[in-house]
């Protein structure tokens, strides 16, 4: 029974080997890909503007398998030029791996999506967005910068800072909560990313313990920029719903146009995380926990300073309009009491000494990695080139995934 099936998986990756040649064949046919029946199966389209060039050792890609990657795309860069050592994270698009360049030998956090799980979920202006908020972080010290991004046919590559620290959210589960100043620092550092973000007309939107990083120093690095929303004016409102539950704001639940404010009760909530080892308002049940965001009164415990009470209630504010950062955005912030010990111009340039130093001993360090992550075997697709990835064997299902900027990998080599 056993070698009946492997004979038919190998049956089977052969015929899609097969099938795999005949669409690039086809599709590197100009004559060919002029022919009626022939763009009605693949619907090759014509690009609306240049797209680039993309060096990659593949067969050449038609112009709807190229995303513009804009200014940060390195059209010589490939994902043989890296060793992909551990995977240190996922996302709903793939994984993010620690990676040592070959030549280079600098480590980088290189984040690995899939064209056609961000093609199925409709998901492409997030993925865009993200990238333009990268390169617009050109020389903010808690914002993870990204060094240039490239693609396959079926991945796009974002290579990134390599920051191993830890999550804020890993270490804070294993402390439970934070000491006042510790929390200040942290949220210091945050209210700076936040504030540097908005005047560049950027609203983050998912502030939560996962996306904060500390360095190797101890100092916070957000990352994921996949929900941010770009060209929000200081009064300009957006309505998207979107967020992770425990963190959304009043107006994002009650599907009301929100604006720069809904990172302020963010902060709120991640600082009152920090001081208290749960999100305000929590619930295990859903419902009960949107209803208590929406209704329920902000109740705080008297173990926290009236400084930290006073900035909370400001913070988590159910009226938008009413909440704190609504009027002056970040300088209300900076200003409160609550940060009077924090001297800005320092933190901004790192002179302050964080409260927590993960002493990690090198890139190869991954102490503060969830080993659910680090255990995970990295999948030899990764790093190969996009002419050994075979394609799926429905002739349907194929010249779809050839729509959606690639063929198919086969469903073992999938991230």
């Amino acid at each position: 029974m056993g070698r009946r099936l492997q004979s038919g998986v190998a049956f089977m990756k052969q015929r899609r080997m097969g099938l795999n040649d005949l669409i690039q064949k086809i599709a590197t046919n100009s004559y060919a890909c002029k022919h009626s029946d022939v763009q009605s199966i693949l619907n090759i389209s014509q690009p609306s503007e240049p797209e680039l060039n993309n060096s990659n050792p593949s067969p050449p890609a038609s112009p709807s398998q190229q995303i513009n990657l804009g200014p940060s795309s390195n059209p010589h860069a490939k994902p043989l030029d890296f060793q992909f050592l551990k995977v240190i994270g996922k996302g709903s698009f793939g994984k993010v791996l620690l990676a040592r360049h070959k030549t280079e030998e600098h480590f980088y956090a290189v984040k690995v999506l899939q064209k056609k799980a961000i093609l199925k979920k409709k998901e492409e202006k997030h993925i865009m967005s993200e990238r333009n908020v990268l390169l617009k972080n050109v020389k903010h010290p808690f914002l993870v910068g990204l060094h240039y991004s490239f693609q396959t046919a079926d991945k796009l590559y974002f290579v990134l800072d390599y920051i191993n620290g830890g999550e804020l959210f890993y270490h804070l589960q294993r402390e439970r909560c934070f000491l006042e100043p510790r929390a200040r620092f942290y949220a210091a550092e945050i209210a700076s990313a936040l504030g540097y973000l908005h005047s560049l007309n950027i609203v983050y939107r998912d502030l939560k313990p996962e996306n904060i990083l500390l360095d190797s120093q101890g100092h916070i690095v957000l990352t994921d920029f996949g929900l941010c929303k770009e060209n929000i004016e200081p009064n300009g409102t957006t309505s998207t719903f979107c967020g992770t539950p425990e963190y959304l704001a009043p107006e994002v639940l009650h599907k009301q146009p929100y604006d720069r404010t809904v990172d302020w009760w963010c902060l709120g909530a991640v600082l009152y995380e920090m001081l208290y080892g749960l999100p305000p308002f929590y619930s295990r049940n859903t419902a009960e926990m949107y209803d208590n965001i929406l209704n329920k009164p902000l109740q705080l415990k008297p173990n926290i300073t009236n400084s930290a009470r006073h900035l909370l209630e400001g913070l988590l504010q159910k009226d938008r309009t009413k909440r704190l950062g609504a009027k002056n955005d970040f300088v209300e912030i900076k200003h409160h009491i609550f940060f009077s010990p924090i001297n800005w111009d320092d933190l901004i340039s790192k002179k302050l000494t964080p409260p927590f130093n993960p002493n990690v001993s090198g890139p190869n360090d991954l102490q503060h990695f969830d080993p659910e992550f680090t255990e995970e075997p990295v999948p030899n697709s990764i790093g190969q080139s996009p002419d050994s990835i075979l394609i799926t064997a429905s002739v349907k299902e194929a010249a779809e995934a050839f729509l959606g900027f690639s063929y198919a990998p086969p469903v073992d080599s999938f991230l």
